[in-house]
């Protein structure tokens, strides 16, 4: 495991005044700042919804949210990012505004969505910062297509069923975070009283076992950092570990004081974690 790119994010993180317990709770996404262009495009026969937001100034930055979520979870980092970066947000097949065309849920399909939106775009490489199902995605594109990666920052993801916390099933903040995205969906959706057969989907998505899985990555050559937080109620810390083991030239990161929701939890201390993997590329 390569340890210099993780001293120097580290080195780069700022100094937080920790709340106690932050991790127990999930504070609400601000607005999304407004987007250069945005809409629903034609890709693989769904219509996708995307966002772009600031001037196009080198590698674009693809942000891929969470399952059951939309790309406006991510408007703390993009409001921060826009400054200086390209940056792409969208909604997961099936989620948010994004359609489905009855195709069953999985990380190859939805890794196939996401390069067919920047083929629509004309991006030829981007940098990805992917959160759960989004760094699954990453982990995808890094074995299909790592021509179009220029970096990797893959957070709380998982290749190996047992790389999952058991006890995710009954812990009260990811529920939490499910019954928000019930209500989001509700109101973003084109299919606004689908929740329960979009959730079952995903579910089944969550139970199947990754195609590859740890050896898979033994050849990737995308630059990865491997993000782990230290409470996630879902992701265990040994799966990380060894992700960040089996990837030639990654580094692992642990988030300290946060959970698997840890850019809603410490927006500042997570943004400024990407920025510092981003800048050392």
């Amino acid at each position: 495991m390569n340890v210099a790119p993780l001293a120097f994010a580290l080195a780069m993180l700022p100094a937080l005044a920790v709340a106690e317990d932050r991790w127990m709770e999930i504070p609400p996404a601000p607005a999304m700042p407004d987007a250069t262009e945005s809409g629903l495009v034609p890709v693989n026969g769904i219509e996708m919804y995307h966002a772009v937001y600031g001037e196009d100034q080198g590698t674009p930055i693809l942000m891929i949210h969470g399952g059951l979520g939309h790309g406006d979870l991510w408007a703390a980092q993009v409001a921060d990012l826009m400054q200086d970066h390209r940056v792409i947000v969208a909604d997961t097949r099936g989620h948010g505004r994004s359609t489905n065309d009855g195709s069953a849920y999985s990380y190859d399909l939805l890794a196939a969505d996401y390069l067919a939106l920047l083929d629509h775009l004309g991006i030829d490489e981007v940098h990805l910062v992917g959160w759960s199902d989004g760094a699954n995605i990453g982990y995808a594109l890094s074995t299909s297509a790592p021509e179009r990666l220029a970096s990797h920052f893959a957070h709380a993801g998982n290749v190996t069923l047992d790389g999952i916390d058991p006890s995710v099933d009954d812990d009260e903040v990811f529920a939490a975070y499910v019954g928000t995205m019930a209500e989001d969906y509700a109101a973003m959706s084109p299919t606004p009283e689908g929740f329960d057969e979009f959730l079952g989907g995903i579910v089944e998505m969550w139970s199947t076992e990754n195609p590859g899985g740890l050896a898979s990555l033994s050849d990737v050559t995308v630059p990865t950092l491997v993000v782990q937080s230290e409470f996630d109620e879902a992701i265990l810390t040994q799966h990380s570990e060894a992700i960040a083991a089996r990837i030639p030239g990654a580094s692992l990161l642990v988030l300290n004081d946060v959970s698997h929701f840890a850019a809603f939890q410490d927006p500042e201390g997570y943004t400024a974690a990407i920025r510092a993997f981003i800048d050392a590329q």
